[in-house]
């Protein structure tokens, strides 16, 4: 005897390819089946077919070949939780509140797979959630659940498996791909959401056993602009100079538990157990005849920094720490493609839900990518903002807001007298020549514009502060952290 809950579900099914979305019409027939396989620090240019430059992803390589690249993909916040946060949400983190890796995210607000499930999917996570400290208990939106505790363990981890603990044996990436193959095979009747989350290329970068030698040969790629030379730290500010020194800097590497050699090499050796899944999972999807009415969506959760400017991790706004891969595969549907246009980690929920023909929340402040996925050339956004807070636990990187232009990074430090970082990245690409490395604010002088010499100069920084300010206007943030000084505020000096 079907239970309500299944009724309504296969109402809810029935119905879903004839909702309309808020930016688009429904799909016809049946939805098709959405996996979405979100990689741990993997940033934007590291594998065969991202250019790297020995790099062996075939898996992932074979996503891009085939699929719909988008090339200029980033993250609203480059930090574990509050991104994945905005990919459920939809939403920047000044309104979803998830800044941090601890803060749970709010059960209130609309997420992409509960409204997947009330238009008829069976939706299941498997992997890394983090958000929230260490639970790992079932969050909503989701039939089937297969977690573990914070950032986890590489090998024999403990799972959470729909509420109950169970140990497990073996590498990490392995055991999630096994349980994200069986997903599929149990759920291919019906439509479906997988999200795979997983624990790689996170550091401490354990390899699987099989990947422990690889590379070991291969010269590092040192960027330019990792070696200490004074005069480009005179015109940055001062905390990207104190950051090379601390734990998230590459003369104070992660405490000095590795070199920065083992570390990058490690960091490659731990993503072929990603690649490998990536290949695991699209050849199941083939052998259970699936491939054609699904959507693969692979993607990064923030960059990563590999010794740019000295820097390593996350956090900042520097191109490697913002930017990354995303690609989406459906030989059904989309032909292959490069797409130039901007991506957000916003974007992923309101084209997950568009592609099922079910409704996008107002609240959600991404756009849906299906147009770009189908090939047709809509007007689209040449800038979003950037947003980042001061964390207790690494303080070694201050409150962050910018705006990515498709020409400018403008990056202000909020919380202490220091410089804002403003780059030219059609002239300078990997970020050397601050324009603003002269310019310092101050006490009685804290107006940033009333301290630029060059007038045009001051204009640019004048419209990138005003265009920051009207983001925030439209998605409720806090219209001061846009660097505009309020009305009135001199008369308080």
């Amino acid at each position: 005897m079907m239970t309500r809950r299944q009724a309504l579900s296969s109402i809810a099914a029935a119905a879903a390819p004839a909702v309309l979305t808020r930016r688009g019409a429904a799909a016809p027939g049946r939805p098709p089946n959405i996996v979405f396989i979100l990689s741990d620090d993997h940033r934007y240019d590291f594998g065969g077919a991202l250019g790297h430059p020995w790099l062996k992803t075939p898996g992932l390589d074979r996503l891009i070949r085939e699929g719909v690249h988008f090339r200029n993909a980033f993250v609203t916040t480059s930090l574990c939780s509050p991104s994945r946060a905005s990919i459920l949400t939809g939403m920047y983190v000044h309104a979803h509140r998830v800044n941090d890796n601890f803060t749970p995210l709010d059960a209130s607000l609309p997420v992409f797979p509960e409204l997947l499930r009330q238009a008829g999917y069976r939706t299941g996570f498997i992997g890394k959630w983090h958000m929230g400290g260490d639970s790992d208990e079932p969050r909503p939106g989701f039939d089937y659940w297969l977690s573990f505790r914070g950032q986890g363990v590489y090998t024999d981890p403990e799972f959470n498996r729909n509420g109950a603990r169970e140990p497990a044996k073996g590498y990490v990436s392995d055991l999630l791909t096994r349980e994200a193959e069986r997903y599929i095979a149990e759920n291919a009747e019906r439509p479906f959401l997988l999200y795979l989350s997983h624990k790689a290329v996170h550091y401490d970068f354990e390899p699987a056993p099989r990947h422990r030698e690889l590379y070991a040969h291969n010269p590092i790629p040192y960027p330019a602009s990792m070696p200490y030379r004074e005069e480009e730290y005179e015109q940055k500010p001062e905390w990207i100079r104190r950051r090379r020194y601390s734990r998230q800097g590459v003369d104070g590497m992660f405490g000095h538990q590795m070199t920065f050699e083992e570390g990058y090499r490690n960091y490659c050796r731990s993503l072929m157990g990603v690649d490998d899944s990536v290949a695991a999972v699209t050849a199941e999807l083939e052998k259970r005849k699936l491939a054609e009415n699904t959507i693969l969506v692979y993607m990064g959760d923030n960059g990563y920094m590999w010794g740019e400017h000295g820097l390593l991790d996350k956090r900042s706004m520097h191109e490697p720490s913002i930017r990354v891969p995303l690609v989406a595969w459906a030989p059904g549907r989309f032909r292959p493609a490069a797409r130039e246009e901007m991506a957000l980690n916003l974007d992923l929920a309101p084209t997950f839900l568009e592609a099922a023909g079910a409704a996008i929340p107002r609240s959600m402040h991404g756009r849906s990518l299906m147009p770009l996925l189908r090939g047709e050339r809509p007007e689209w956004r040449t800038d979003f903002l950037y947003e980042y807070e001061w964390e207790f636990e690494y303080p070694y990187t201050p409150t962050l807001t910018g705006l990515r232009t498709s020409r400018y990074s403008y990056c202000q430090t909020f919380g202490q007298w220091d410089k804002d970082e403003l780059y030219d990245l059609t002239a300078d690409p990997d970020q050397r020549k601050n324009l603003l490395g002269n310019v310092k604010v101050g006490l009685r002088r804290g107006r940033l514009v009333e301290q630029i010499p060059d007038a045009r100069l001051k204009e640019t920084v004048v419209g990138l502060q005003k265009r920051m300010r009207e983001i925030l206007l439209a998605t409720g943030g806090d219209p001061r952290r846009s660097g505009l000084t309020p009305e009135g505020s001199v008369y308080a000096l």
